[in-house]
């Protein structure tokens, strides 16, 4: 308990759990985006569940990797080599998970482009098998997510406890943004192939981070906030034009 009032009482701590707040959230954003995509696909009356239950699985696993710390820090040592590279299993898994991003951005952009391709026997597909899919695909993203989220803050910072609250106020906004973040997206399809293509560079930059290759967090956020204000004129545009062809005498 002394330890906890000494950060309380330590502006460093603040200034810390302040800034690994602001870089949750920011890497929430990816995981957020691929659950609001993922679970639209699923009948309406599943897809808050799936959402809840997916962030619900990012905070256990994320809370669950702070207690074994000093084993995920390992994880950034050397396993094998290839032609003079290093990999890691932070490696590894990152490379996984920017491969499987690219799988799923792409067959979603594949499906959206041309929907009636190959779903002749969808309606035959058990609704239980499609949750259940969703949920593992989620789940896999979690991982890789949180890893490299936990891994990014056990450099920021030491304290355990301020992690905790940073991860705990992270997951939390998640579950506050994800509802209307899904339905948004689904009411503008336009936005559904903006997101697939910040799925796509997301998964690029993984890969590229896995195989020792560091990209910048703030010139991939600028790209896609850069993306969205464009794309919210288009809509704002869209919107009004809309708006004027309502008004016109028939």
């Amino acid at each position: 308990m002394d330890s906890l009032f000494q950060l309380a009482a330590d502006p460093t701590a603040w200034v810390a759990l302040a800034t690994l707040i602001v870089m949750e959230v920011v890497l929430g954003i990816d995981n957020l985006i691929f659950i609001s995509i993922l679970t639209n696909k699923l009948p309406a009356h599943q897809q808050t569940k799936a959402r809840r239950i997916g962030i619900g699985l990012a905070l256990i696993l994320r809370l669950g990797l702070l207690g074994t710390v000093a084993y995920i820090v390992h994880l950034t040592q050397p396993v094998f080599e290839i032609f003079g590279k290093a990999f890691s299993w932070r490696d590894m898994i990152l490379i996984g998970g920017g491969l499987f991003l690219l799988w799923k951005a792409t067959k979603e952009i594949h499906e959206s482009v041309d929907p009636d391709d190959g779903h002749e026997d969808a309606s035959t597909s058990p609704v239980v098998m499609s949750f259940a899919a969703a949920v593992g695909q989620i789940l896999v993203l979690d991982l890789v997510f949180s890893i490299d989220s936990i891994i990014t803050a056990v450099g920021m910072t030491d304290h355990v406890p301020i992690m905790v609250i940073a991860v705990i106020t992270a997951v939390t906004v998640m579950l506050l943004a994800a509802d209307p973040l899904a339905r948004f997206i689904a009411a503008n399809p336009t936005v559904v192939m903006l997101a697939l293509g910040f799925l796509i560079m997301i998964g690029m930059t993984l890969i590229a981070e896995g195989f020792g290759a560091h990209v910048p967090k703030g010139y991939i956020y600028t790209a896609m906030a850069f993306s969205a204000g464009v794309e919210g004129l288009n809509l704002l545009a869209r919107r009004r034009k809309r708006g004027k062809k309502a008004g016109e005498p028939g």
